[in-house]
């Protein structure tokens, strides 16, 4: 007897029992990069990652992007602090049916080990990742931690493209399913050597990046600058390009970060308008809107990635405020009559 029932958007037509496959031209099955090769603009942001092992605490700083992002970053200890896993968070946002962005640093783990994390990754449901040298454990707050560093930025990007791409590890060895992800990586704009950071761009999409997200953008005229010199390297062709952006809290704030966050260049213009406001914390909110509705206009930025570290309740308003969704809805997760019975089942085995 043949099921003469016809397969839904979302099932390979071959087989309602066999995986998607990605579109033609596409690497992955993800949201977000649908969302970029459609010509949308796309929002990503940053999971604040807990220091703790109640999954809840994950849920509850997820929820308050629900409806207005297309990825959420799931940071891989960044600082060199440690906090709950990169991979510990995907394997959460992925069960509700979030679209992380799963960051890996070099700086923990050799490449052994991170081979086997991008499949976990994958195996989970995870479509981006995003591939990051990491910084030195002198930064974090733990500095006698042993650093690794087996990879770098580039070599992993290489690395990922070969399981993909070449469904084989580094040693060769055949992988029975590639990994499907889109890969990215992180540009900073705004630190020295200047004229080298878009070439240094040019190498990492020719490691495998297919977006990137920069560093916070405080100065729109540099970042302009250099999107006008990544035009003339046809590289905005080959790469989606996302603005990071953040709010700041005070004129204080913005002074400590420029002095103690290496690779952040905020300029002297932006303190004095926060020192000038009544409201400083507000007034950094709509400067990140300002900034927003600026960059956007540039050639080639494909979207903005929102950091608002310790102010996450600000996303869903600087995204609306800025108007860069245009009416678009980024998915929302619905709330299921089943979720409660998942979560009673943990104790009532328990009990038992």
């Amino acid at each position: 007897m043949t099921n003469s029932r016809a397969p839904t958007a979302d099932e390979n037509p071959a087989g309602i029992d066999l995986a998607l496959k990605p579109p033609p031209g596409y690497s992955s099955l993800g949201r977000l990069e649908r969302t970029l090769r459609r010509g949308e603009f796309a929002v990503t942001t940053e999971l604040n990652p807990p220091d703790s092992a109640n999954p809840l605490d994950v849920y509850e700083r997820a929820a308050i992007f629900d409806g207005w992002v297309d990825a959420i970053n799931a940071v891989d200890a960044s600082g060199a602090n440690c906090h709950m896993s990169s991979v510990g968070i995907c394997a959460l946002l992925t069960r509700m049916g979030y679209a992380p962005i799963m960051q890996i640093a070099c700086r923990d783990k050799n490449r052994i080990a991170i081979q086997g994390d991008v499949l976990g990754g994958a195996a989970m449901g995870v479509a981006n990742m995003l591939c990051l040298t990491g910084d030195g454990v002198q930064a974090g707050d733990q500095p006698g931690a042993k650093p690794v560093f087996d990879l770098d930025c580039m070599s992993l990007l290489e690395t990922i493209r070969i399981m993909r791409d070449n469904g084989k590890f580094l040693s060769g060895r055949k992988l029975m399913t590639p990994p499907q992800v889109f890969l990215g990586a992180a540009i900073n704009p705004f630190a020295p050597p200047y004229d080298f950071r878009p070439y240094r761009l040019g190498k990492k999409i020719a490691a495998g990046a297919q977006f990137v997200q920069s560093q916070y953008c405080f100065d729109v005229p540099m970042f302009r600058t250099y999107m006008q010199k990544v035009r003339d390297l046809g590289y905005t062709e080959k790469c989606f390009i996302l603005c990071g952006v953040g709010p700041l809290a005070s004129a204080k704030t913005a002074k400590w970060i420029r002095s103690n966050v290496p690779g952040i260049h905020i300029p002297d213009a932006i303190i004095k308008r926060l020192e000038g406001a009544q409201d400083q914390k507000k007034e950094g909110k709509q400067l990140c809107i300002d900034i927003i509705n600026e960059v956007k206009e540039i050639p080639g930025v494909s979207g903005v990635h929102v950091m608002a570290y310790r102010q996450e309740e600000y996303v869903a308003e600087i995204v609306d405020e800025s108007g860069v969704l245009k009416g678009r809805q980024p998915w929302k997760r619905e709330i299921r009559r089943d979720d409660q019975i998942v979560a009673d089942r943990p104790a009532h085995l328990i009990q038992a």
